[in-house]
């Protein structure tokens, strides 16, 4: 294998964890809107029914959720290229 496709194959493997650290992100993302969704109708707060008020896990859960969030919003571009150039491909 020559020093070409080496990087292309290394460039393909960074793709392809960024694009899972993407869908992992977008996924706390859609848990954490429900979420909201649920407390803003209802007053129901699911992550805490299901963890605790205020439990470790309730908090680590908000905290990747916001993470997710500042990922996203400083990713932005970035995730677009990622993902646009995956369908001109396809």
């Amino acid at each position: 294998m020559t020093s070409t496709e080496r990087s292309r194959v290394a460039a393909v493997t960074e793709e392809v964890k960024m694009k899972s650290i993407d869908i992992v992100a977008a996924v706390l993302l859609v848990v954490g809107g429900l979420n909201w969704g649920l407390v803003g109708f209802f007053d129901f707060d699911l992550v805490a029914t299901l963890f605790g008020d205020s439990s470790f896990v309730s908090r680590l859960v908000y905290i990747l959720v916001g993470a997710c969030a500042v990922y996203q919003s400083m990713q932005w571009k970035s995730i677009q290229r990622r993902w646009r150039a995956a369908v001109v491909r396809a």
